[in-house]
């Protein structure tokens, strides 16, 4: 029991943030099966950072696997001040991101899939541009793998 009040402490600290809910169909002989998938990223503002996919019949069933598989996924960034040390860039798949750092007061510049990424890792300037494919799961994992290469 100890355990199970230890583990709801430790997400209580993580701000989750629901980033693309998709809407699956799967045509059969009675007609169309709707399926739900959710693509979830949460983060403590401290450094840590993770995402997490989850598919279900029901939408909110969908984001609770994803905030699961988000906690099994978590990463430590390095975080210099209020952003980060180098510029970095990154591709995975077809989506490429370029991260810079930017002085302090610029704020998170970022589109799409990129911004809840970096402000959930609790980077508050940063200047960042996605090249390419835009598809939110391939941007978040591309985001994410870019800040854990930056080196403090």
């Amino acid at each position: 029991m100890q355990n199970n009040n230890h583990n709801e402490e430790i997400e209580k600290e993580f701000e989750e943030v629901i980033v693309n809910i998709g809407r699956v169909t799967k045509v059969v002989k009675g007609g169309r099966r709707f399926r739900f998938t959710a693509l979830v990223v949460i983060g403590d503002k401290k450094g840590t950072v993770g995402y997490g996919f989850g598919k279900a019949k029901e939408v909110p069933d969908a984001i609770k696997k994803a905030v699961d598989d988000a906690h099994k996924n978590l990463v430590k960034v390095n975080i210099k001040g209020t952003t980060i040390a180098h510029d970095i860039e990154h591709k995975f798949n077809a989506s490429r991101i370029v991260l810079r750092p930017a002085s302090e007061g610029t704020g998170v510049i970022a589109g799409g899939a990129a911004r809840p990424v970096l402000e959930l890792a609790g980077i508050q300037d940063v200047l960042s541009k996605s090249i390419g494919s835009n598809n939110p799961n391939n941007l978040v994992r591309a985001t994410i793998q870019a800040l854990t290469r930056i080196k403090a």
